[in-house]
Formats: structure tokens, C-alpha cells, sequence
């Protein structure tokens, strides 16, 4: 099957999934009474987005200058840059690093910028444990599934849901209390902290100015991950970088408001490279790298550039009618809603992922929530023109609106059917479609066109 019927029909199997509906309504509902709260630390949230707006573009617009400034003062106190233009030279230049330390554990923080590149996937194709430390990048993990969102990954799972995977697989008690499930996961991961060879991260910002990088989480699992293991690897894309080491104090309460609702996240963390003399923490070496992966396909392409603005903050996913129905699994693509249904095609291919950008009511609720006010409604459309101008549409939609437009263009074939054979049309084409959960509209006996001519005759 084809990318795109693989997610028609999981998207209808998920839609009609009653418990996927609570549980996610439930999480759901959460966030936005939290999202309530976190607003509040705003005089004017409005100029707050327009200002990272701003700042962000100019980054993107200037990306060639951020990122070598970067470099040069990242450099300069011992940290190493890798620029991988390819998942498969990221992944070459990271199992190179493992071969050279002759590392065979490695211990994670969340990183989404790793799911893209399959990191995991090759690390354990080369005899390499890969252990995640965030507790829902753990849980999904242990389940055997992808991140089911941007921020929250394991939100489709509920905490007997979670304590039957631990039951299932650790051999616990089953508990329904979240404090003695999280318990159970921290004496686990503890030990692997101080036993592994390598921490690897990613970033929610490059500072360009400072040649750091800054990261934002809520569990203190990240700075356990980047500081006792003897080597860090931080895996970012190059769309990160913002100007200023100053800049972080207007992203990272937006971050922080709109990917969970509190007014900042409770661990906060700038590393500007390895330990230097003095210091009495921190890895030996660290490597950053740097992944293109398509990114500069949208870089090339002006009216759709701003999708590279994007903080992965969450918050269009779960303003998302479409994406609360149908979940985050059904995308088959490292990043899901919304946002992912923007940039997939171009990251992964648009001949492949281009049905992702017709996944989507086009309400704009997305584009209202968004933190650094990416138009994404409007780049929904762009990418579906772009699809149509490739020729990548099939014979069949071709075809219908081919027929579609020849008729529109003339009244006298619209009128030559009547309303009973235009009817059985409408069944038969689109049963399969609209017609399997909804009753087919039925068109009226006479049409506008015929009860106007009977009007002005009389």
C-alpha cells in the first residue's frame, strides 16, 4: 500500500477508536487549563509572538552567517561541529564517534531531530544498547512504538495503560499511581547514567553569538545525559540557531507556555562545550551535529521558508481538530500535525507525504497558536499547489477534475442530467469516500439554474 492509503485507513480505524478519544480528550484537556494558566505571566502575548516572529526570521533569512558564528565561538572552547547534510551523514559520523570510544551503551535525552534520522534503529543494528531517559520517550520505547507527539510522546497512553507496559515488561507491580510509576522508571535509569559511555541530546536552540547551545525539559534527565558520560553528541538542525544569548529570555518562556502551560520549564540548561580546566563536571569531549536533511529544499523556496521557524513547541497539534482525532501515529513521519504535515513533504519527499497536507480543515486554529506565528493553514495550501504543479496528482483526481471543470464551464451539460441521474453519480463515486460514515447529499429535483428560468418566464 501506498503511504498515503496507509493513512486513510488508519486515520478512520483511530477516528473511531473510542478509548484513543478519551484518553487523548482527557490529556487534552489538561494541556489547555494549563495553557490558561501559563498566558497570565503575558501583558501582550500577541507582541510577544510578533517580536520571536521577527527574531526568528532574521535568523532564518541570515542562517548562513548565524550558523559559522556559531561554529567559530563554539570552537573555541573545545566543542567539535559536525554538518551532516544527509540523515545517512549524520548517522556515518556518529557511528564513527561510538567506533573511535569503542562505546557500546548510550544513554538519550528527548531529542526529535534523533527519530528523524532512525538513530536507534542503527545504533542497535550495530550492537549498541540505545537507552532513552525522558519518561515518555522511555515508555514508548519499552512499548516498541515511535513518539506519539512533539513534546509528549506517550500522551496516547494512560497510566494503567502504562502500568500494564511496565508489568508486561519489567516484571512490576501494577499501580495506578503516576508517582510510583515514574519511581519505578527512575531507579532503573539511574545506574545507566553512570555506566554509559556516551550522552546524546539534541537542542531547542543554537545561540549563535555564545557558540552554545540551550535545552529545555521538566525531568533533569537531559543534564544527567549530557554530564556524566564521557562524551556528548548534541544532534540539532540548522534551522535552531537564534542571534543572542538574550534572545532565550523571550524564547524559552514562550517554549515553555505553549508546549506545556507553565511559565518556564523547571530545568533549564546552556552547554557551551566540553568541561573546561576548573570545572568539576561536564564530558570530555563534545560534538555537535549540525543536520541539513532537507531543510534547505524549504530554505530555497521563499513563500514557504517561515515553516523553518518553527520551535517545536507542540501547540498546533494540539489545537488541531484533525490531529486529535485521528493521533500522531497515523502521520507515519517523524513529526506529526499540523507543522509535520508542512515540512514532511519536503524533508522526506513530496511525491511520498504530499496527502499530509490535505489532512487538514484549514480552520486556522494552528496558525492562531502558534508561539512564532508560522502562517501553516496557508503553507498547508502552498504544498498542495506545489503537488499539483509537480504532476503528482493521479489518474483518477485528474481525471475528476477535468470532468468537474468541463462541466462547471457549461450550463448546458449541467443541465442535461437530471437530478436523478446526477444522484446515482454522486452515490457511486463517492461511496468509498464520503459516502461509508455519511449519508450522501441529495440534490434537489430542479436546479438554481431551471427555478430561475420558470420565475422569469412567469
Amino acid at each position: 500500500m501506498k503511504t498515503s492509503e496507509l493513512f486513510q485507513t488508519a486515520a478512520e480505524k483511530k477516528t473511531f477508536d473510542l478509548k484513543h478519544r478519551n484518553t487523548i480528550n482527557f490529556n487534552m484537556s489538561k494541556y489547555h487549563t494549563a495553557v490558561k494558566l501559563g498566558l497570565g505571566q503575558y501583558t501582550d502575548h500577541e507582541l510577544a509572538r510578533s517580536r520571536a516572529s521577527y527574531i526568528k526570521t532574521q535568523a532564518i533569512e541570515n542562517l548562513d552567517k548565524y550558523l559559522l558564528q556559531f561554529e567559530e565561538n563554539f570552537k573555541k572552547r573545545g566543542g567539535k561541529v559536525i554538518w551532516a547534510e544527509t540523515k545517512e551523514e549524520a548517522i556515518k559520523e556518529i557511528l564513527a564517534i561510538f567506533e573511535r570510544k569503542n562505546a557500546r551503551m548510550v544513554v538519550k535525552s528527548k531529542s526529535m531531530t534523533t527519530e528523524e534520522i532512525h538513530l536507534n534503529e542503527h545504533l542497535e543494528q550495530n550492537g549498541i544498547e540505545a537507552v532513552e531517559t525522558d519518561l515518555g520517550e522511555y515508555i514508548v520505547q519499552l512499548a516498541g512504538q515511535k513518539p506519539y507527539h512533539i513534546v509528549t510522546p506517550a500522551m496516547h497512553m494512560s497510566k494503567e495503560d502504562i502500568s500494564e507496559l511496565f508489568f508486561q515488561k519489567l516484571k512490576t507491580a501494577r499501580t495506578d499511581n503516576p508517582q510510583e510509576l515514574t519511581m519505578i522508571a527512575r531507579r532503573l535509569l539511574r545506574e545507566k547514567y553512570v555506566t554509559a559511555d556516551i550522552g546524546i541530546s539534541g537542542a531547542n536552540f543554537i545561540i549563535a553569538d555564545t557558540g552554545a547551545i540551550a535545552i529545555t525539559e521538566n525531568e533533569g534527565n537531559a543534564r544527567l545525559s549530557t554530564t556524566f558520560p564521557k562524551t556528548h553528541i548534541a544532534i540539532v538542525g540548522i534551522e535552531k540557531v537564534i542571534p543572542s544569548l538574550q534572545d532565550l529570555d523571550l524564547f524559552w518562556p514562550l517554549l515553555a507556555t505553549s508546549g506545556t502551560g507553565q511559565q518556564v520549564t523547571v530545568y533549564s540548561t546552556i552547554l557551551s562545550g566540553p568541561r573546561q580546566p576548573g570545572e568539576t563536571d561536564g564530558p570530555e569531549e563534545m560534538y555537535l551535529v549540525l543536520l541539513d536533511n532537507g531543510r534547505t529544499n524549504l530554505l530555497n523556496e521563499p513563500d514557504k521558508r517561515q515553516a523553518l521557524n518553527c520551535i517545536r513547541c507542540g501547540a498546533c497539534l494540539n489545537a488541531c481538530p484533525v490531529y486529535r482525532n485521528i493521533g500522531g501515529h497515523t502521520y507515519e513521519s517523524t513529526y506529526s500535525g499540523p507543522i509535520g504535515s508542512v515540512i514532511t513533504p519536503h524533508l522526506e519527499g513530496m511525491s511520498e507525504f504530499k496527502h499530509l497536507s490535505y489532512a487538514s480543515s484549514l480552520c486556522g486554529a494552528c496558525s492562531s497558536v502558534c508561539p512564532v506565528r508560522i502562517d501553516i493553514h496557508n503553507l498547508l495550501l502552498l504544498n498542495r499547489r506545489q503537488s499539483v504543479v509537480e504532476g503528482l496528482s493521479d489518474k483518477a483526481e485528474k481525471l475528476g477534475f477535468k470532468m468537474w471543470e468541463r462541466g462547471m464551464k457549461s450550463r448546458r451539460l449541467m443541465n442535461l442530467a437530471g437530478a436523478g441521474l446526477k444522484n446515482m453519480a454522486l452515490k457511486v463515486l463517492f461511496k468509498d469516500t464520503w459516502g461509508r460514515r455519511r449519508l450522501t447529499p441529495v440534490l434537489p429535483p430542479r436546479s438554481f439554474n431551471q427555478l430561475w428560468k420558470e420565475k422569469r418566464n412567469k
